[in-house]
C-alpha cells in the first residue's frame, strides 16, 4: 500500500471515529445507552475497531 492510500484510509477512519463518538454522546444524552444496551455496545465495538485499524495503518505508513 502506498503512503497516499494509507493516509486516505486513516482520514476515512477518523471520520468514522468522529461520527461514532458523536452518536455515542447522543445515546448517552438521551438515555438510549440504558434502553438499548445491545446497540450501544455495537457502537463501542465499531469505535474500538476503527481506532485499532487507524493505528495499524499509521504504524504501517511510518515503517
Amino acid at each position: 500500500m502506498t503512503e497516499a492510500e494509507h493516509r486516505r484510509i486513516i482520514e476515512e477512519l477518523e471520520s468514522l471515529i468522529r461520527d461514532t463518538r458523536h452518536t455515542l454522546e447522543r445515546f448517552e444524552a438521551t438515555g438510549m445507552d440504558e434502553r438499548m444496551p445491545a446497540d450501544y455496545d455495537k457502537l463501542l465495538v465499531i469505535l474500538d475497531r476503527a481506532v485499532k485499524d487507524q493505528r495499524a495503518h499509521t504504524l504501517e505508513m511510518l515503517s
